[in-house]
């Protein structure tokens, strides 16, 4: 089983309109809802996949009930933590002339010292039957900067491999409880690195305690530094569409990689063609199937020396 960590769970609610006009009044083609929050899209992406997957974090409120009644006919099993506030809610209107998107995020609820402390007992009975342990996105008002270090002490103490998916300050900290896994996009491995120069800065953060890093490159696809070797993945072309929550499939993709032992240039070329295919979805948490059966053979794995 994977269990994945979503503290700031959401309802994403995706608009499409026909274009997006600064200052203008627009009808909407359609709208999407989903159970959303970084860990909740990478859950259903591994159920798609045929993972056994358990969520949990914080449901709570008018939306929190709407997220549950959502999450309830999917595949993952939810074991989220009820609270008094109210889920937050994100908002992507998808412009279609462009095919560019534009996110809103509402900030989430504040958490309470007891709903912490609630957490931290269902976490622990959890890792007793997890097989692998993410920890994704931003952390919600009332938990401590260090609430991840403190999450993956806990599951390196039970042997669970865990991979941390956030950025900030909950990174730099997190990073340094050494992680299995980081996966950091260019601007968050900028920040914790100081360095934009994509595999000086992935073997850069590798050193500072993740046992192996795997930068996010957008279009450029992806840098990994691990203890077997230094790779770059790349699509065979951009892809058009809706980018949200191709992050979380790529994470999707190196938790189901991790448990069934896949070499790590397959790991990382199903990583890219997955989260390709996750842009030409039209919701987060989604891809696109077809597109992912033509685009993995055509992604390409090159392997590198490490940086100075």
């Amino acid at each position: 089983m994977i269990l994945t960590v979503t503290l700031n769970t959401a309802l994403d609610i995706t608009y499409q309109v026909s274009a997006l006009t600064p200052h203008g009044s627009h009808r909407v083609d359609n709208v999407v809802e989903r159970p959303g929050g970084k860990g909740l899209n990478v859950a259903r992406v591994l159920a798609a996949l045929g993972q056994e997957c358990v969520v949990t974090g914080f449901a709570g409120g008018p939306v929190g009930a709407v997220l549950r009644d959502l999450l309830a006919p999917l595949a993952p099993v939810d074991a989220l933590v009820p609270i008094t506030g109210s889920t937050r809610r994100t908002i992507a209107v998808v412009d279609g002339a462009s095919g560019d998107t534009t996110q809103l995020n509402e900030p989430g609820p504040t958490i309470t010292t007891a709903e912490w402390t609630a957490f931290l007992r269902a976490y622990e009975t959890l890792l007793r039957d997890a097989d692998a342990v993410a920890l994704c996105g931003s952390l919600p008002p009332g938990i401590h900067v260090g609430a991840y270090a403190e999450l993956i002490r806990r599951a390196r103490t039970a042997g669970v491999p865990v991979l941390l998916d956030t950025s900030g300050e909950p990174l730099r900290r997190g990073i340094a409880a050494r992680p299995d896994l980081i996966k950091p996009n260019l601007d968050e491995l900028a920040q914790l690195t100081g360095s934009r120069e994509p595999l000086r800065a992935t073997c850069a953060a590798r050193r500072r305690g993740a046992r192996a890093v795997v930068s996010s490159l957008g279009a450029d696809g992806l840098f990994a530094a691990t203890p077997e070797g230094i790779w770059h993945a790349a699509p065979p072309a951009p892809v058009r569409g809706n980018p949200t929550g191709a992050g979380d499939s790529v994470v999707a993709a190196l938790l189901a990689g991790l448990v069934d032992e896949v070499p790590w240039p397959e790991r990382l070329a199903r990583a890219v063609a997955l989260s390709a295919a996750t842009v030409l979805a039209p919701a987060a948490g989604e891809f696109d199937s077809p597109g992912y059966a033509t685009l993995l053979p055509r992604v390409t794995v090159t392997e590198h020396q490490a940086a100075a």
